[in-house]
């Protein structure tokens, strides 16, 4: 019975902002893992939530992830929806040597300069948060570009914000981000499956 209370008083202190952007994240995330076009205005909406959710508890390197998704979120709209006539849905592709290289470096400067402007600020953790910020900012061109290697990145970042969300108090949130690594393991199987595909 002790359990069941506990549970009704955790929920109770769950927002109903928080409930739509959990419900709705989930939605889009599976969406993209399925290949499937309408998880963009879904996002869409996921995104407007959390930039106020994130504001709230400031992490500011997150909230300003949630306004570059944003318009990363209309830009892979509009790239999906220019598939090739002949085919079904927009090709996946890999990821070059080259644009590894790119975005190791640019998860390193960026880390660096946002961490550094932050750790002078109220933020929370300004050093891990402006890493997993810097790891999705790459995540998120690659998932816009059909690039197969997104969902690795999404695994790992994920796993970390599981933690950071858990010690600032947003469990609803940190429970949607476990599943996200559930999620983002089928996208990546899935992807690799339409990849082979195509190459055969």
């Amino acid at each position: 019975m002790n359990i069941v209370h506990a549970l009704q008083t955790w929920w109770q202190h769950q927002t109903l902002l928080e409930i739509i952007g959990v419900i709705t994240g989930l939605i889009c995330v599976y969406l993209a893992a399925i290949n499937n076009i309408w998880n963009w205005p879904i996002a869409i909406i996921s995104v407007a939530i959390y930039i106020f959710i994130f504001f709230d508890t400031r992490l500011y390197a997150d909230m300003g992830l949630q306004v570059y998704f944003l318009i990363m979120n209309v830009y892979g709209w509009y790239y999906w929806s220019k598939k090739p006539a002949s085919e079904e849905k927009t090709p996946v592709m890999r990821v070059t040597q080259k644009e590894m290289i790119f975005s190791a470096i640019a998860v390193v400067v960026f880390t660096f300069i946002l961490g550094s402007v932050l750790k002078y600020t109220a933020a929370s953790y300004p050093f891990i948060d402006s890493f997993c910020t810097a790891c999705s900012l790459v995540a998120q061109v690659f998932l816009a570009r059909k690039v197969l290697e997104n969902w690795l990145i999404w695994i790992f970042v994920d796993i970390i914000y599981v933690g950071v969300y858990i010690f600032k108090g947003l469990d609803l949130t940190a429970i949607m981000y476990a599943i996200y690594v559930g999620i983002a393991l089928l996208g990546y199987i899935d992807w690799k499956k339409d990849y082979k595909k195509q190459a055969a």
